[in-house]
């Protein structure tokens, strides 16, 4: 049985994750979709996620989130030992060379600007988990 992987959506909109879920979905590789609505509630999901053990392969995280934006909850991911080797990949609207730039001196692993079209939409999706999942080598899920 082929892997599977777990891949984390960070975003307010209940649009875009709908169609990156089903992006996700539509992948060669099999993967369980999570969504978390804002900076705060993801915080708290991975922290109690990886105290038993369990971890997202990816992080999929938007900037501009109310109660945390994406720039914060990347901070506390980096800086937090059972969490700081999870790949995180800003994908967000903003094109701003000033978010670009803060996002990898923070630690991202990648930076998508949400294409506007759905065809583009799901073609990053994929190429998205094409790197991450068919070519690089990821940290276990366990600690």
């Amino acid at each position: 049985m082929a892997q599977s992987f777990v891949v984390l959506m960070v975003d307010d909109d209940p649009g875009d994750a709908g169609l990156v879920r089903a992006a996700v979905a539509s992948g060669t590789y099999p993967c369980r979709f999570d969504h978390a609505g804002d900076g705060v509630v993801a915080l708290e999901r991975l922290r109690s996620d990886a105290s038993n053990g369990h971890r997202p392969d990816l992080i999929l995280l938007d900037i501009n989130m109310p109660r945390k934006n994406g720039h914060l909850v990347l901070g506390e991911i980096k800086a937090d030992q059972a969490l700081c080797d999870i790949p995180v990949v800003m994908l967000t609207t903003s094109d701003a060379e000033r978010d670009i730039a803060a996002a990898y001196r923070a630690g991202a692993a990648g930076y998508v600007t949400k294409p506007v079209d759905v065809d583009a939409l799901f073609a990053a999706i994929r190429s998205i988990q094409d790197y991450w999942f068919g070519v690089m080598r990821l940290p276990s899920r366990r600690p």
